[in-house]
């Protein structure tokens, strides 16, 4: 199974960089790995509509580029379904039996994501319908990825 998190921009702070490598390396018992990371466009204060669809589809591009065409592609969305740990959990697991071997979770920038990606996603996921920082957004999904594997396996995990 080959877990992929495509994202947009670097993750500078150094504590968001070590709980990333803590959840990879917990993962390495259930998934192979990938975390991908695309430049951002620079964003000018003010910008108009026209401007962000342009940096929205540049990033868009660059996101696509790096997902496999067999890849089952779930895109973080505000207006994705909302699923708490256990019916996640379970998401992935149907997946899985499904035959969908190859997951890719995409997070967009500042600005989102693209139409081009809402496209090619197989399904929109939305951990709230607050804004979180995309960079901590992926250390959530990191953490509820794991969550998911461990529930799928019988482990114990938080309530």
């Amino acid at each position: 199974m080959t877990v992929r998190v495509c994202s947009v921009g670097k993750i500078k702070e150094k504590f968001y960089r070590e709980a990333l490598s803590e959840y990879g390396k917990r993962l390495l018992a259930y998934c192979k790995l990938e975390m991908i990371e695309v430049a951002d466009e620079k964003t000018k204060e003010g910008s108009s509509p026209s401007e962000d669809r342009l940096v929205l589809e540049k990033e868009g591009r660059r996101l696509l580029e790096k997902i496999p065409e067999r890849s089952f592609v779930i895109a973080l969305a505000i207006k994705g379904k909302e699923l708490d740990s256990v019916e996640f959990a379970k998401k992935m697991e149907k997946l899985f039996l499904e035959g969908k071997s190859d997951l890719s979770f995409v997070i967009g920038g500042s600005l989102g994501l693209s139409e081009e990606v809402y496209k090619r996603a197989d399904y929109l996921l939305s951990f709230s319908p607050m804004t979180f920082p995309h960079q901590l957004m992926r250390v959530i999904l990191l953490e509820q990825i794991y969550r998911g594997f461990r529930i799928n396996s019988g482990e114990p995990y938080h309530k």
